[in-house]
């Protein structure tokens, strides 16, 4: 078991679907070791709700092992207040966070490999008087990381983001040299040392229609987005852009690529959405540590009932499993 992969799992919100897919989960072997952070009251309640089967095993009982069907390691957090399928209480708002922090932690210290979260509900957070903007923000300030950047993945398709949870109006003034340069290296070196591809190529699109069409539609592709991209050519990387995004993600111009930089989250997310929602996994870029994620919110509408797929969220574990397992083999040839 030396080069089994240890998963740590955050349900995320205890009103949503969290809970139903650690239960799932719970009903399936693994091939790694899977500890959830959540409230075992939780979860035992809402396998009586699913009519699941469900033993929880304390985290501490023994050595990490393969998920096993049936049976589910869990790492106790308490709940602040009980927890109802559907309704949001903003009172169990730190106990999400509670179990982020517990989580991230054991990634930081070496007791895990990755960190695999399930959905948050930010509105909740926030109510309860606690700024939060989101998962990717709130782990880069408990690593005492730099900007983390934003990519979602499935099969066929990787889309990075360079501006992410802003309205539309700011977009133009948030896109910058420097954090452009910041965002397309960060992608860069993931892919190289997360996904083990040795010359990346990124397509990077443009932020206006057309890319600009020669400055007449928008001049920031002339003067951010180009400056940029011949930087970062002389010192070897593989990018072609700025490309317009109406015709960037078509079948001819991904085969050659392994990822796609978007400048706005409705430019580049509901492409890949659209191409594998349901099998999608967010994968946080820039952390000192391996953090993938559902591509999908709370659902408080299907918490506690039988519709529930699982796809992303096991995309997410498998996502991460292949990470560990691509991050030992760069290390052991470093």
């Amino acid at each position: 078991m030396q080069g089994l992969a240890r998963l740590v799992f955050t349900p995320g919100e205890p009103a949503g679907i969290g809970p139903d897919l650690a239960v799932r989960l719970a009903q399936h072997d693994y091939p790694a070791s899977i500890t959830a952070v959540a409230d075992p009251s939780l979860l035992t309640a809402r396998a009586r709700l699913l009519g699941l089967p469900l033993r929880i095993i304390h985290a501490d009982s023994k050595p990490p092992q393969a998920q096993r069907a049936g049976t589910l390691c869990v790492l106790p957090e308490t709940l602040a207040a009980a927890a109802e399928a559907g309704h949001l209480n903003p009172a169990n708002a730190r106990y999400v966070l509670n179990t982020l922090d517990t989580a991230t932690d054991l990634c930081r210290n070496g007791h895990a490999d990755a960190l695999v979260t399930g959905p948050v509900n930010k509105a909740v957070i926030n109510d309860a008087g606690i700024a939060f903007d989101g998962h990717t923000g709130y782990l880069a300030k408990r690593c005492g990381s730099g900007e983390p950047v934003m990519m979602l993945a499935t099969e066929g398709l990787r889309v990075a983001l360079a501006t992410v949870h802003i309205s539309l109006a700011e977009v133009p003034g948030a896109l910058t040299r420097d954090g452009l340069h910041h965002c397309i290296t960060t992608l860069h070196n993931a892919l190289q040392q997360r996904f083990g591809i040795v010359n990346p190529h990124i397509l990077v699109a443009g932020l206006n229609p057309h890319a600009g069409e020669n400055g007449y539609l928008g001049r920031e592709e002339i003067e951010t987005i180009e400056p940029v991209l011949k930087q970062l050519r002389e010192k070897g990387l593989q990018l072609t852009g700025p490309l317009p995004a109406d015709t960037l993600f078509t079948p001819d111009k991904l085969q050659s690529c392994d990822a796609v930089l978007a400048m706005f989250h409705d430019q580049g997310l509901p492409v890949i959405k659209h191409l594998g929602f349901g099998k999608t996994v967010n994968v946080s870029l820039g952390l000192p540590i391996i953090r993938t994620s559902v591509d999908h919110g709370t659902a408080l509408d299907l918490a506690g009932k039988a519709q529930v797929n699982t796809g992303s969220l096991m995309a997410a574990l498998d996502c991460a499993t292949m990470l560990v397992h691509n991050s030992r083999a760069t290390h052991a040839g470093a």
